[in-house]
């Protein structure tokens, strides 16, 4: 065999150890890119297993566009230019996997466990969530904590998100709140304990990928989900088919997909991912490169305000005349005002924004410029929201690259 190419196997094990029959079904199932070499029994080449060429061939079912920024597990963001739908699209929806996927997703054996420091333990299928609680559909953020983490230096280790991995589709569900009181929320309780079906990346059945949670004052606001439809139609298994929490404007780890269990607990969460320097970032300022002792880093909680450019897209050649358009949000809190420069930020506009579709949603924003000759424009956005928190023109360096909400900035010619 050539050495520019890898065997499925020893992409899906790059250790060397002989996958068993189940760990190769639970690869392909899961990473969905190697499936029609798989079938062709052909070699894949080395350089599309760690680079973006998945996402250019259209290897991931039912997503348009994504960039694969990891493989194993699965990590692909979307380009911002197809973030422009006010509703993001199950198809340009990012994903972000922390293990391997599970293979039975069934909606109709599916169940969610509610435990821990409750009055009435509950054990529920979809089907009982359907019939004893509303249902509702709300338009939400979901960002991963570490979205732009690719523009920071010195560099931060980890998957090197540039701006798409964000998305606001509409989630269909019950209020977590509402299963939470049916449970019995015990007064000790302080946090809630995420559970999902996804296996560890080693193989361990010991061992579990993530393990998230909330202060419980947070996972009884009224827009916090447990979803079993997006977009009005069932799941994305990369977004984490049947059942998944929708947490907005926090930390995307808060939202635990394939959920099976929710714990209450008298104690800050402790599963895996929620200590060490994961997800936490130093409890004061930082210079670029500087050592923080660990017991220094805070869990992230809400996310910042930010804005998005979607439309023009970075590199496009325009005519004198076109519409900025993108959306913005800010954690709890609602956007007040999105400015936009062409000139460097020597001068702003104010653009036109949106109300929120309802609690949770981002806005979309849209200004009619004009450029006054031909040649290289940025076109910049700030957004501000209701608290007066307006996005800053630098980065506020941390050591894992979380929190970016520096102002977005696309580049144009205009001919």
């Amino acid at each position: 065999m050539p050495k520019d190419t890898h065997t499925l196997e020893e992409v899906a094990h790059p250790e060397g150890r002989a996958p068993d029959s189940a760990s190769r079904r639970r690869f392909l199932g899961s990473a969905g890119l190697f499936s029609a070499a798989a079938i062709l029994g052909v070699s894949v080449p080395l350089q599309m297993t760690s680079t973006r060429a998945f996402a250019q061939a259209g290897a991931i079912d039912g997503k348009e566009g994504l960039a694969v920024l990891n493989d194993r597990p699965l990590n692909a963001e979307t380009p911002a230019h197809l973030l422009d739908d006010p509703i993001t699209p199950t198809s340009r929806h990012f994903i972000r996997n922390n293990g391997l996927e599970p293979m039975d997703v069934d909606p109709d054996t599916w169940t969610l466990t509610i435990d821990g420091n409750v009055d009435n333990p509950l054990e529920l299928s979809i089907a009982d969530m359907r019939e004893r609680f509303e249902v509702v559909t709300m338009a939400l953020v979901i960002e991963c904590g570490g979205n732009g983490r690719a523009y920071f230096n010195p560099p931060a280790s980890g998957n090197q998100w540039t701006v798409g991995a964000v998305g606001c589709s509409e989630w269909t569900g019950v209020r977590l709140k509402d299963v939470l009181e049916e449970a019995g929320v015990q007064s000790s309780v302080v946090y809630t304990g995420h559970y999902g079906a996804d296996e560890h990346l080693s193989g361990d059945p010991d061992l579990i990928p993530i393990s998230r949670g909330l202060p419980i004052d947070k996972a009884m606001t009224d827009n916090v989900l447990i979803a079993f439809e997006q977009n009005g139609e069932p799941i994305h298994i990369h977004n984490g088919a049947p059942l998944r929490l929708v947490v907005p404007g926090w930390p995307g780890s808060c939202s635990q997909k394939w959920l099976t269990r929710i714990q209450l607990r008298d104690q800050v969460h402790d599963g895996p991912k929620m200590g060490g320097t994961s997800y936490r970032v130093p409890g004061y300022p930082v210079a670029p490169g500087q050592e923080i002792p660990e017991e220094d880093f805070v869990i992230m909680e809400r996310m910042p305000v930010k804005s998005l450019i979607t439309h023009p897209a970075d590199g496009d050649e325009i005519g004198g005349e076109t519409q900025v358009r993108g959306h913005a949000w800010s954690g709890d809190r609602t956007i007040r005002q999105v400015d936009i420069s062409t000139d460097f930020g020597a001068t702003w506009q104010t653009a036109e924004l949106d109300e929120p579709a309802n609690d949770g949603a981002w806005q979309n924003f849209r200004l009619d410029v004009s450029l006054p000759e031909s040649g290289y424009y940025e076109i910049w956005a700030r957004a501000t929201d209701d608290e007066d928190e307006m996005q800053p023109f630098a980065i506020a360096w941390n050591p894992k690259g979380y929190l970016n909400n520096s102002m977005h900035k696309v580049a144009v010619r205009s001919s």
